[in-house]
């Protein structure tokens, strides 16, 4: 292992032999610090392209949403492996943060050695993980969405909002951002924001969004036991609809009747069926890898008028992926 980060821990002794043992090698320790100011949107892309092209021939482990001491606090641990390299990422959900001056949300990769089954490095990558995330939804964008949509609609004005903005402007050519917040003043703040940025943008009703958007994206912490963000009926033909909030049982953003109209796409169809927005699909429903679309194994949008519907309940190996691909631009390798 060549490491350029920090490294902490005892050095065992050294075994028999010329070199060190495994077991004396250093842990990695990457700080949220060094990630942050390593990751942007096309590090982010070009991760999540791999690792949505890994889920085709290569295994691909379902996510566990549990929580903490605290029911309030929540995490997931989301497990991933490739042909070189493996590793889990704990996903974390602490609202009493902010009484801390903290983020909310926070994200640790832990990176295995192959040789000895241990603990290689840690990387903390909680702002990484939210151009993860929106990296996702870009990539279901270029997939899927008509190529003459500008016009964009966000639901959502929380800590992710801004990044799926980001993340999909970069792959379309968006000239309006029509934003949705739980209330009108948040929404209005969202918008604020998003026009010093450089963004056309302006706060809206959630009819309105709809019935004007080329795409929708949803990133919000909504659940099931509240009334949808919309109405399936006000979603137009040739709509994209991306779907990031929903990834753990219970939560909803969608209108269950909009996938009687919509063809839908996902990350891994068991997940998406059991923690992701399809746990609320018709049975009947078919759920498409979204990798099987980059790769050319599935069709996506057939026509200008098809609905779709990208699904995003998060895996894995979209963590190792980013997480390999801020270590090479830190030329670390495992």
């Amino acid at each position: 292992m060549h490491a350029a980060g920090s490294a902490t821990g005892p050095v065992p002794a050294s075994s028999t032999g010329s070199g060190p043992s495994p077991a004396a090698r250093l842990l990695l320790h990457i700080t949220e610090e060094q990630t942050a100011a390593l990751v942007d949107e096309d590090l982010a892309l070009e991760a999540a392209r791999a690792a949505f092209a890994a889920t085709v021939d290569g295994t691909v482990f379902p996510s566990l949403a549990v929580h903490g001491s605290d029911p309030r606090n929540q995490f997931t641990l989301k497990p991933s492996a490739s042909a070189t390299h493996a590793g889990v990422k704990i996903g974390t959900y602490w609202p009493g943060n902010t009484e801390h001056g903290l983020p909310r949300h926070h994200s640790t990769l832990l990176l295995l050695d192959q040789t000895i089954g241990r603990i290689a490095a840690v990387l903390e990558v909680g702002a990484a993980n939210a151009y993860r995330t929106a990296a996702a939804d870009a990539l279901a964008v270029d997939l899927l969405a008509r190529a003459g949509t500008t016009t964009l609609a966000i639901f959502g004005t929380g800590h992710q909002a801004g990044y799926e903005v980001a993340a999909v402007s970069r792959i379309r050519p968006i000239g309006e951002i029509l934003v949705v917040g739980r209330t009108a003043e948040r929404a209005e703040r969202m918008a604020a924001v998003l026009a010093a940025q450089g963004h056309t943008a302006r706060s809206v009703g959630a009819e309105e969004a709809c019935a004007r958007a080329d795409v929708i994206v949803t990133a919000t912490a909504a659940r099931a036991d509240t009334p949808p963000l919309f109405e399936a009926a006000w979603v137009r033909p040739g709509t994209h609809v991306s779907c990031m909030g929903a990834d753990a049982p219970g939560k909803r953003e969608l209108p269950p009747e909009l996938f009687a109209r919509a063809r839908v796409f996902c990350d891994l169809p068991e997940q998406a069926r059991r923690m992701g927005e399809s746990q609320h699909a018709p049975a009947q429903t078919v759920l498409t890898p979204l990798g099987e679309v980059l790769t050319q194994r599935a069709t996506g949008r057939t026509d200008d008028s098809d609905i779709t519907v990208f699904d995003s309940s998060g895996i894995g190996v979209q963590d190792l992926y980013l997480g390999l691909a801020l270590l090479k631009k830190m030329d670390i390798s495992l």
